[in-house]
């Protein structure tokens, strides 16, 4: 048997005999990247330099990462998807490619030294080719040359056999996976990847497009690797378990779920309570967590947790549980993610007001039920308006066996998403890989934001997270109070007087200990590299600013343009919002 632990470890252990660096994991919420939710995968905060920038690692990476996929949700309940899971993913920057990766993962996979999997019960697809890119037949010679039949190749399309940049724009290009027999008996002849028996373990992705705003792929001038394992999956298969919930980091908040049940035999229910909990406390207990709230990766928190909270009355929970399953997967992996710790009291405090919060919702709406139902039936309007302007799930409203007229209902829903998509699509574009002009100035003009809170308002000013658009930026910071109008105009001033001093900007890289003995601010609750790039605003003996970052700047000051605050406000206890822009 082996645990989740055992795995991270080797896996590190094998790519550093592979003279590979190892690098600290990233925040679950991207920083500075607004054009995902979440980090879904361990490519997302290395898009600079999977587009050529230099990491000051090297070349060669690998890393364990905490990952949420929200188009998962809806999986979950099966036995191999979860919202939140760790990822194993190693890199080449430019260095080596298909043939020594899919070679690294076979070794991995096979070795008597390493994982020891059956060859037998192993099968891969690889891209078939379509007008955008050709067929990878590169990668599935070298299989063969592994030794793996033609049989257990699979050819497949983009949805399967593609990887998409992080964001709407950005590196991508075909990927060869890796599956694995979990059936019962003797192992086909043939891969069938319909065949839920075989389960994906491992995914290299060949990164030789860049995806342009015109939809075109255009070849990257550096060609990289991105292989990403799915740790508890992989956990699962090696123990030989057929479900992710009995693997060391999620069974025991399984098992609490089931103790408190009064339908033990819901085992969808319980494994949806388990992930949605799970997935919950990892959001929140991140340095730079969302608590439950109407917008963005907040309301992803709230959807989850009130998913859970209705699957558990589904399941005859009667009273508040969130706190104690919260404890618990706080207690499993505060080992590898200490800012669980560190973020305890919060979480606990957020999930019980949320917790109580929905209950109330469901009282609540349940009188609300009561003046619509006519002869036992409702409206799909009537029941869209229980949803929208209530909170109150079309869900209990079926559970009180209530007879709706769901096809008008669910007109309504999806008239409703397609506005919200819409939004968010506004909202979530650009990246990491976005260097445009405008992002570039406000990425600078962030720096000189920081500096000027805490000239104004105190040195107990610390970064508590960004978001940068090319229309504005977004600086969340620790300030327990409304900021005044004449603070706001200060630090509007400070700004300004640095922009018009047509400052020089440049970097340098230096370990974290370092940059902490020069002054430098950061995001110090994250984990860093053993070499960070530093920035310095103004003369490098005597700098107006010194900061760890790895976003695009400006090259002076005078690039920025006038600045100016459109909005300060609360983000949540003891942090305060700024947004901000610049103009010409």
């Amino acid at each position: 048997m082996i645990n989740t632990k055992e795995l991270r470890q080797k896996y590190l252990d094998f790519f550093v005999s592979k003279n590979h660096a190892v690098i600290d994991g990233a925040s679950l919420l991207p920083e500075n990247d607004p054009s995902v939710l979440f980090t879904a995968a361990g490519m997302h905060p290395l898009v600079p330099y999977l587009l050529g920038e230099k990491h000051p690692a090297g070349t060669r990476l690998v890393n364990y990462q905490k990952c949420l996929r929200t188009t998962d949700i809806v999986e979950v309940g099966d036995n191999t998807h979860l919202t939140f899971f760790e990822m194993l993913g190693n890199w080449s920057m430019g260095d080596y490619f298909k043939q020594e990766a899919i070679e690294f993962s076979w070794e991995f996979l096979t070795s008597p030294d390493w994982l020891r999997l059956e060859k037998s019960k192993l099968a891969v697809s690889v891209f078939a080719g379509d007008e955008d890119a050709p067929r990878d037949q590169e990668s599935a010679e070298v299989w063969k040359f592994l030794g793996v039949p033609e049989a257990r190749i699979a050819y497949l399309g983009k949805e399967d056999n593609w990887w998409g940049p992080a964001g709407q724009t950005g590196p991508c290009g075909p990927d060869t996976e890796m599956f694995y027999w979990t059936g019962k008996g003797e192992v086909p002849a043939n891969f069938d990847p319909a065949d839920k028996a075989w389960v994906e373990i491992w995914n290299d992705v060949f990164m030789e497009y860049n995806l342009t705003a015109g939809g075109k792929y255009e070849p990257l001038q550096q060609k990289n690797v991105d292989t990403g394992m799915g740790l508890e999956r992989t956990v699962s298969i090696l123990n030989g378990q057929d479900n992710v919930f009995v693997v060391d980091t999620i069974h025991p908040i399984y098992e609490q779920v089931k103790k408190i049940a009064q339908d033990k035999d819901n085992e969808k229910a319980i494994r949806i309570i388990t992930d949605h909990v799970r997935a919950a406390v990892m959001i929140m207990g991140d340095d730079l967590g969302a608590m439950p709230s109407n917008l963005d990766q907040g309301y992803i928190v709230r959807r989850l947790l009130r998913s859970a909270i209705r699957r558990g009355r589904e399941i005859g929970i009667q009273d508040s549980f969130l706190k104690v399953l919260a404890k618990t997967t706080i207690e499993i992996l505060q080992d590898p993610y200490r800012e669980l710790e560190r973020n305890k009291t919060k979480i606990i405090s957020e999930l019980s007001i949320e917790e109580e919060k929905f209950s109330k919702v469901l009282l609540e709406g349940e009188k609300k039920v009561k003046d619509f139902i006519a002869d036992g039936k409702m409206t799909g309007e009537e029941a869209f308006i229980l949803y929208s302007t209530y909170g109150f799930p079309i869900e209990e409203i079926e559970r009180l066996g209530v007879q709706v007229d769901m096809e008008t209902f669910s007109q309504k829903l999806a008239k409703h998403q397609i506005v919200s998509r819409q939004g968010s699509q506004q909202k979530f574009a650009g990246g990491l890989a976005d260097h445009s002009e405008a992002t570039t100035k406000l990425h600078t003009a962030t720096h000189l934001l920081h500096i000027a809170l805490r000239q104004v308002l105190g040195d107990h000013v610390a970064q508590k997270g960004s978001n940068i658009t090319k229309e504005r930026l977004r600086f969340d910071f620790s300030h327990s109070e409304k900021m005044t109008a004449e603070q706001i105009k200060a630090v509007e001033d400070i700004v300004n007087k640095k922009v018009q001093a047509a400052l020089p900007v440049d970097f340098t890289e230096m370990s974290v200990a370092d940059a902490k003995a020069k002054g430098a601010l950061g995001l110090f609750n994250k984990k860093y590299g053993e070499k960070v790039k530093v920035y310095f605003v103004g003369a490098v003996d005597k700098p107006d600013s010194i900061e760890i970052c790895g976003g695009p700047h400006v090259k002076n000051t005078a690039e920025i343009g006038y600045f100016k605050i459109i909005k300060e406000q609360a983000s949540s206890a003891g942090i305060r919002r700024i947004k901000a822009v610049v103009s010409s």
